[in-house]
């Protein structure tokens, strides 16, 4: 039976990161509001996130006899000095956080939910990496707050665009920290009874022909 991955995420960074290892999802934005879920751990928070995402989406499909449909959702927030931190509300929120942040460490938390419609199950789990920041200067951190790529995500920082920069060095999947770990992906599929291999389109990235294996 044909598979189908809907990711329940706008995140264009998780999109690209799936098309980067030969997955094609589809995308339907949940439409959840992160600020009504509340929780004094990071690990909790960001499940419950990834788990009301996929849950949103999973309402508005239907299941049918010709395809087998996934459901991922995601979710990521940093745990810093004994905060939970999602996406900065202003510039000016960036900037204390980056001064607080430089030369320091964090946490990225990352929530997968992953859910199969046909069968009815789920599988889920929490990737964590460790996230050294650098000691970058006021000018810096001005200039980076000033190109608004820190008020759109987690942390106000990625790993993938212009913050990679400021990052020194990482403990962990580098996928985690974009927003989805494949590795943990791999292992969620694995308890559906699926294979990450089955989710592989035929024409791989850079336009190379591969047979599809599922």
């Amino acid at each position: 039976m044909p598979l189908r991955l809907v990711l329940a995420s706008q995140s264009p960074a998780r999109r690209k990161l799936l098309q980067a290892a030969g997955i094609e999802p589809d995308v339907l934005v949940s439409g959840v509001d992160e600020s009504l879920v509340v929780s004094e751990r990071a690990e909790d928070l960001c499940l419950e996130l990834a788990r009301l995402k996929a849950q949103a989406v999973l309402g508005r499909l239907r299941s049918t006899a010709e395809e087998r449909t996934l459901v991922l959702g995601c979710d990521s927030v940093l745990a810093f000095d004994g905060e939970i931190l999602g996406k900065p509300a202003d510039a000016a929120d960036a900037t204390r956080r980056w001064r607080r942040m430089r030369g320091r460490s964090g946490v990225l938390h990352t929530g997968h939910c992953l859910i199969d419609v046909v069968h009815e199950s789920r599988a889920e789990a929490v990737a964590s990496t460790t996230v050294h920041f650098a000691d970058i200067s006021d000018e810096e951190i001005a200039a980076y707050v000033a190109t608004g790529e820190p008020l759109a995500v987690a942390g106000a920082f990625t790993i993938d665009g212009l913050g990679g920069a400021f990052l020194t060095g990482i403990e962990g999947d580098p996928g985690t920290v974009v927003g989805l770990s494949l590795p943990l992906l791999r292992r969620l599929l694995a308890e559906l009874d699926l294979r990450i291999v089955d989710l592989w389109t035929k024409v791989a990235p850079g336009g190379q022909e591969i047979e599809h294996l599922g």
